[in-house]
């Protein structure tokens, strides 16, 4: 048996860059809510997927922020796009999804919570997201990061090939290189080879020596890098706790919970309406 984590705020993004656009009676766009009602039905129809659960951003703003004035926000989402947040809650409940709307913590904490919960109860956790945040969560093969889009699957040996780290390494490579979607900079000179050589040896921050002599690796410009390190030390270890993903995420629904069966007839007819999509059919199993 799998679970299937959906990061539900990835596949409406996706939707409205990618699917056409439509307008619904009313004259809203809702193109995106559209695109994201087939996602979400392909992947209920495709063969092991049985237990699904779908996490949005309810809104942008997390803890996060009061943490760092840099990260990220909903300011610059287009309108059309940040309208249509509500519809796809919406849309994933009526295809009867469990939806978990995130409001102090953020999707990908949900998804992470729900890896850490169901992973000893199945066979496998898949997290659907390409979002390299989500590596961290990866173990073994018990816990993988899926692209459906790509349809490259990684498992913790695909993470250490992608990344140059294992995933418990994630946050501090993210800390040292930076996350232009998450709003952090990294530390100057850092880049992402550099930072893979020096945390495949020492794994975390906190571990690399102050001075280059003692890091027994070949890495490029070693000394500016750990000039860099010295001084921006306490930044990166907020840009860690920034890119560390929360597992503690109160989720009360049980695995059994999660098990898909079937849409919830009246409210998906009543969406598909709303947006003038009554082409749309899906089936219970």
């Amino acid at each position: 048996m799998r679970v299937h984590l959906v990061d539900g705020t990835y596949e409406l993004f996706r939707a409205f860059y990618g699917a056409p656009s439509a307008k619904a009676p009313d004259g809203s766009e809702v193109g995106a809510t559209r695109g994201l009602l087939r996602s979400l039905a392909s992947l209920i129809k495709q063969d092991g997927v049985t237990h699904v659960a779908v996490a949005f951003d309810h809104v942008i703003e997390s803890f996060r922020n009061d943490l760092y004035s840099g990260y990220k926000t909903g300011d610059g989402i287009d309108p059309d796009l940040w309208a249509q947040f509500p519809l796809a809650e919406r849309a994933a409940a009526a295809l009867g999804m469990v939806v978990w709307p995130m409001v102090e913590f953020e999707a990908d904490d949900a998804l992470a919570a729900a890896a850490a919960k169901f992973v000893d109860q199945v066979e496998q956790v898949v997290i659907a997201s390409p979002d390299k945040d989500l590596t961290q969560c990866v173990r073994g093969n018990r816990v993988v990061c899926a692209d459906r889009l790509r349809k490259t699957t990684l498992d913790e040996a695909g993470v250490v090939n992608k990344f140059g780290v294992p995933p418990a390494s994630i946050p501090d490579w993210l800390a040292l290189v930076g996350d232009s979607a998450d709003g952090f900079p990294g530390l100057p000179r850092w880049g992402a080879k550099s930072a893979s050589i020096v945390l495949a040896r020492w794994r975390h921050l906190e571990h690399i020596p102050d001075q280059p002599s003692d890091w027994n690796v070949s890495v490029r410009g070693a000394e500016s890098l750990a000039a860099s390190l010295r001084e921006g030390r306490k930044d990166a270890e907020l840009y860690r706790t920034l890119a560390t993903l929360r597992t503690d995420v109160s989720l009360a629904e049980s695995l059994d919970d999660l098990r898909w069966r079937g849409p919830r007839k009246e409210e998906l007819q009543l969406l598909c309406t709303e947006i003038g999509d009554n082409t749309f059919v899906i089936s219970a199993p």
